[in-house]
């Protein structure tokens, strides 16, 4: 496994596992539960969307220098079937700018069926200091629009 990690709120909470994110592509990993379902009791499309973002996004992130992160500018989802079981996610980038990746994402079920299929635009960023004060940023002479 590379030392590329997801670690964050929501994606502990979903329970998305990286099983690896090496040389421009990623894969995690998902076992369904009831608090991934929707109410036809299959795996809700947010899971879905879920899973394809932090794909692409890993895939992205695993060719950039350490601590580089990636916000997601776009991204197009296509539903193909009803997801259930343990699933897979799978990152691929595509092509790669200064600033910008260019993915494509995919999850299938257990036995290997495509559940959905995505394709994403990311913009490479350093990491940003959390938690500052954002007025901070403000120039002296500008109205604070409080």
């Amino acid at each position: 496994m590379s030392a590329l990690s997801i670690r964050s709120g929501f994606i502990d909470h979903l329970g998305i596992e990286l099983v690896r994110a090496e040389g421009g592509e990623s894969e995690l990993r998902l076992a369904l539960s009831s608090q991934h379902f929707n109410s036809w009791e299959v795996m809700h499309g947010g899971v879905a969307m879920a899973l394809l973002d932090v794909a692409m996004s890993t895939a992205s992130r695993s060719v950039a220098p350490q601590g580089t992160g990636v916000v997601t500018i776009e991204m197009k989802t296509s539903f193909m079937q009803p997801g259930a079981g343990e699933m897979r996610a799978f990152g691929r980038l595509l092509h790669r700018s200064t600033t910008m990746a260019y993915c494509e994402g995919e999850v299938r079920d257990a036995s290997g069926k495509l559940v959905a299929k995505a394709m994403g635009t990311f913009k490479y960023l350093r990491r940003l200091a959390v938690g500052r004060d954002v007025h901070e940023q403000r120039r002296p002479d500008e109205p604070s629009g409080d």
